[in-house]
């Protein structure tokens, strides 16, 4: 199967901790990073998701926020440092390549909001995302 989702970065689940509807996954990318997912236990269940599981977390660019330095007091979990690649922008929007450690990241913002943070290539940045909006697949 093919997907139009950009960001698919490999890691391993390190603990799955269930709720009445929900679970809240926790994976250690590869590179070391470890990210929190919130996806539905039916989900856990039909995947069969469980501590060391491996997938890939599966971001859709859109939902991939941009930050020039780790941000307090924010109920985001998943902040993930890197370094802009590239920058390309249009009339309104621009897609912003981020370097992680392990792999990359894009992020679909405002081309104010890269006007306004200042990025180029080789910014510092910590990309933002809510565990509601990362999804899980498994091989």
């Amino acid at each position: 199967m093919s997907l139009s989702i950009r960001n698919q970065v490999p890691g391993t689940v390190t603990s799955v901790t269930p709720g009445e509807v929900m679970a809240t996954v926790k994976v250690q990318l590869e590179s070391g990073q470890g990210i929190t997912a919130a996806i539905t236990l039916e989900a856990v269940k039909e995947l069969g998701i469980a501590e060391g599981s491996a997938v890939r977390a599966l971001i859709k660019s859109t939902e991939v926020s941009l930050a020039t330095g780790p941000v307090a007091g924010l109920s985001i979990r998943n902040q993930i440092p890197g370094t802009v690649a590239d920058v390309a922008t249009g009339g309104a929007m621009a897609s912003v390549k981020v370097d992680i450690a392990g792999g990359a990241l894009t992020a679909a913002i405002t081309k104010d909001a890269v006007a306004d943070l200042g990025l180029a290539a080789g910014s510092s940045v910590v990309a933002l995302v809510k565990s509601t909006e990362i999804s899980l697949a498994t091989a």
